[in-house]
């Protein structure tokens, strides 16, 4: 990949290399993440990448085209496709999810009691909104949250968006089963709400999510290296995922030659399920960046990337005053909410440099995406360690990439 002049794009060349040396002397070399691979980009422009460390246990050294497992950064992906299909008037945002799932016509909101799959839900649900499942406030939710008898129930039932479910139709009759944990648009909780966008996504455009965004996102935008497994001629650029563990190296978590990654999901999670590789994101990120569109290929209008990037917790509120998630890939103060996306609303109570109407997400592996529209500024970070939360890496990588600019356009 050929990078610009940092210079020609407002940005300090010294000040960026700063950047690596941070990663590899904060990170790499103490053996707290195996790997790193950053690409920081300005007006679509790559200008600065550091890739350092190692791929696999084995010592397989970490490449610029390495594979891995993005995880939640799916879900862009997955609101991108949806959205694209609102374009073309298949389906509105008000529109009530069972238009397309009619098995959720006789959902519950839980109401406390029961045991691991037997509830006793008080009052049938409101109408779920297609919104709701896009801004995490559909009452869905994740077993990882590890707070309540629905969490449970989605664990056991191996509900968050795990590839040997049985398939779309399996997935969303587990899911009618379970209550919800609050009523929709009453709160904001991270949850599978994405996988089942990637089952409307399916069920609307007769293809598997897959082959949707085989054809409609990564052939147009040049994404490679982006699908729900790794096909056998690439198996060696697969990297192995770890695990944190206090005090120790961290052990494998998924081995790269023995990943379930290298065979067909038989559920295409929404939510979680992609594999990709930092050119093949940064792609996306351009086009994102440029408002929709990139080398004259469009995919979403201007307007409709806006409404997505806008902030659309009720009230305007951050997630501090709303959020009931033990875990999400978001910093709660001065963020909000969009469709998809998390967003800065307000740098000055997130303590990081940013600007309003930053968008971003992670992925549970510590990968990373934000996208500076006021900046015309993106950054990609691929590693993998989970979970994502066990070091601020994320936090560092902004303010050590807000440090170098030279101009701002704020």
């Amino acid at each position: 990949m050929n990078l610009a002049d940092p210079a020609s794009l407002g940005l300090d060349s010294a000040r960026l290399d700063r950047i690596g040396a941070f990663l590899d002397e904060r990170y790499v070399t103490t053996g707290r993440l195996p790997g790193v691979d950053l690409l920081v980009a300005r007006e679509g422009q790559a200008v600065y990448r550091h890739t350092s460390g190692s791929a696999r246990a084995d010592g397989t050294p970490m490449a610029a085209d390495s594979i891995f497992r993005i995880a939640s950064m799916t879900k862009p992906l997955t609101a991108v496709a949806f959205m694209m299909l609102v374009e073309e008037g298949r389906i509105a945002l008000d529109d009530p999810v069972t238009k397309v799932v009619p098995e959720f016509a006789n959902l519950g909101v839980y109401t406390g009691g029961g045991g691991e799959m037997d509830f006793f839900p008080a009052r049938p649900a409101p109408a779920m909104r297609m919104v709701d499942l896009l801004t995490h406030m559909s009452g869905l939710t994740y077993g990882l949250q590890n707070r309540t008898n629905v969490d449970a129930a989605y664990r056991k039932g191996r509900l968050d968006g795990h590839p040997s479910l049985p398939g779309n139709d399996h997935f969303i009759a587990e899911l009618a089963k379970l209550p919800l944990e609050f009523e929709p648009g009453q709160g904001w909780n991270y949850s599978v709400g994405s996988d089942v966008l990637g089952v409307i996504v399916a069920r609307l455009s007769g293809m598997s999510l897959g082959e949707f965004f085989a054809k409609h996102l990564f052939a147009p935008l040049g994404m490679v290296d982006t699908a729900f497994s790794c096909p056998s001629d690439k198996a060696h650029r697969l990297t192995d995922a770890f695990a944190y563990r206090k005090g120790e190296a961290p052990p494998l978590f998924d081995s790269a030659i023995k990943s379930s990654t290298l065979r067909d999901a038989r559920f295409e999670s929404g939510g979680g399920g992609l594999l990709s590789t930092t050119a093949d994101y940064h792609r996306f990120c351009q086009m994102l960046v440029n408002g929709g569109a990139v080398d004259g290929v469009r995919i979403l209008s201007p307007k409709t990337l806006q409404l997505m990037t806008a902030n659309h917790l009720p009230g305007g509120a951050d997630l501090t005053q709303v959020s009931r998630s033990l875990f999400s890939e978001a910093y709660n103060a001065g963020a909000g909410f969009g469709l998809g996306f998390g967003v800065t609303i307000d740098p000055a109570r997130a303590l990081v440099p940013g600007s309003v109407g930053e968008f971003y997400w992670g992925g549970v592996f510590s990968t990373a995406f934000m996208v500076d529209p006021v900046e015309k500024l993106h950054m990609v970070f691929m590693t993998q360690l989970y979970p994502s939360f066990v070091y601020p890496i994320r936090r560092q990588l902004k303010t050590l990439i807000y440090s170098a600019l030279t101009t701002s356009r704020a």
